[in-house]
């Protein structure tokens, strides 16, 4: 349905391009830019991640090419942030970590290639939640409580897309001084995405704060923290997602040397048949066994 949809939407905008008149034009954009823009599930339930890998780019860019011409589509600025966060997890920084034993210049050039794709999808995800919220950008430096207070349920999937970007700009690049400062407001504007619906996913955002309860242990944050939201998360897949498995041996497992534990939870994603999961889960679940099985191929290394 949402392939017919799409084809239809690219008829009418290459008729409307065409025509006189801009409301015309206009109107066939926000056509294929609305069909875009709902079209996620059709990668989220593909199980061959190369496939994926290749195809994504020509979205993501014909996303550009219409908000070049209809840049306040909050559905594509929306589209257009998880897009460039979830390609450039999946198929750059993970690459990375991948082909650094063999090609150390690659993967650092991989690594700079993902924190620019990570502040590209920040920037998309900041310029969706200025549509409903004039003047966040701004607001969000000086009060940010007072701001993500006036967001609802409608923008959780954009907060959390864009703190997840930003977040993991940083993660690339730990040097760079003013993403290290925008750690607060990272923290913040996820902490209001898991207030609003913490079952967002099924608990994908507690995902994100097992990683980031265990790499801030030192500064406020702490494995048995780390460790609830492992056991929420888990709950909340029910049985659906091995994020949570990979997530919290490579963060906490791997951190405390706990080589036991590790490989119990590596070897329980491995096992998993993403066959039974929600179709909308495969892909993440394959990338997620990819990584499982990546580190567990480096385990003599690691302790």
């Amino acid at each position: 349905m949402r392939y017919r949809t799409a084809v239809r939407g690219l008829v009418a905008l290459v008729m409307a391009l065409g025509l006189p008149g801009c409301s015309v034009k206009r109107m066939a954009i926000n056509m294929v830019g609305n069909a875009l823009s709902e079209s996620g599930t059709t990668y989220a339930s593909d199980d061959d991640p190369e496939l994926v890998k290749a195809a994504a780019p020509f979205g993501l860019k014909t996303m550009e090419s219409l908000l070049a011409q209809s840049p306040r589509h909050k559905g594509l600025l929306t589209a257009a942030c998880s897009g460039f966060t979830q390609y450039s997890y999946a198929f750059v920084q993970q690459e990375a970590d991948y082909v650094e034993a063999q090609d150390l210049q690659r993967a650092t050039e991989m690594r700079a290639r993902a924190k620019k794709l990570y502040l590209r999808a920040t920037e998309y995800g900041l310029r969706a939640l200025e549509v409903d919220l004039p003047g966040f950008r701004d607001r969000l430096r000086k009060d940010p409580d007072a701001v993500l207070a006036k967001t609802t349920r409608k923008q959780l999937p954009v907060l959390y897309y864009t703190a997840a970007a930003w977040a993991a700009a940083f993660g690339v690049d730990v040097s760079d001084a003013q993403l290290s400062v925008d750690q607060t407001i990272i923290e913040k504007m996820m902490r209001r995405a898991l207030a609003l619906d913490e079952t967002w996913e099924k608990g994908a955002i507690h995902d994100f704060f097992i990683s980031w309860e265990a790499g801030h242990a030192s500064a406020g944050g702490s494995y048995e923290k780390a460790r609830e939201h492992f056991e929420r998360a888990q709950q909340l897949a029910a049985g659906q997602r091995v994020s949570p498995l990979v997530s919290y041996a490579e963060s906490v497992s791997l951190s405390r040397q706990n080589r036991k534990e590790f490989e119990q939870l590596l070897n329980e994603a491995l096992r998993f048949d993403v066959s039974q999961a929600a179709p909308e889960q495969k892909l993440a679940n394959i990338v997620a066994q990819r990584r499982a099985k990546w580190l567990l191929s480096r385990v003599d290394e690691l302790f």
